[in-house]
């Protein structure tokens, strides 16, 4: 259970990564404005918050990452911990999303699933 756990973990966490890339990096490139369905004004004036936001992403990505890694080399409970965090705290951040704006429902599935699924196995793999 731990192990497919880690998979989902590890899907989320790069999923996050592309977050990182769309919000820090290409925020007011075409594509990242179709995806966030911003104007090139709205973007442009965004740019600052787009990227800070970006590096909360990369963060909880880099920590569940790390938690991996750690679990894989058998440091269990600081791994299992670092996963836990990570994705919990990625699940919440969808359920933000969701709740303070309904429309964006799609994107939060897609940002919120996969940690979802992480933290329920990697808990039941751990209590069981």
């Amino acid at each position: 259970m731990v192990i497919a756990g880690l998979i989902f973990a590890g899907l989320a966490a790069l999923i996050h990564v592309y977050i990182f890339v769309l919000e820090s990096v290409v925020w007011t490139t075409p594509r990242a404005r179709r995806t966030f369905g911003t104007t090139r004004e709205q973007a442009q004036q965004t740019r600052e918050m787009a990227f800070n936001q970006g590096f909360y992403n990369l963060f909880l990505a880099v920590a569940t990452g790390l938690g991996i890694i750690l679990v894989a080399v058998g440091y269990l409970p600081v791994g299992a911990t670092l996963v836990l965090v990570g994705t919990g705290s990625m699940l919440a951040a969808s359920l933000v999303l969701v709740l303070s704006s309904p429309a964006k429902a799609r994107a939060a599935a897609v940002q919120g699933v996969p940690p979802l699924i992480a933290v329920v196995l990697v808990t039941v793999g751990l209590v069981f």
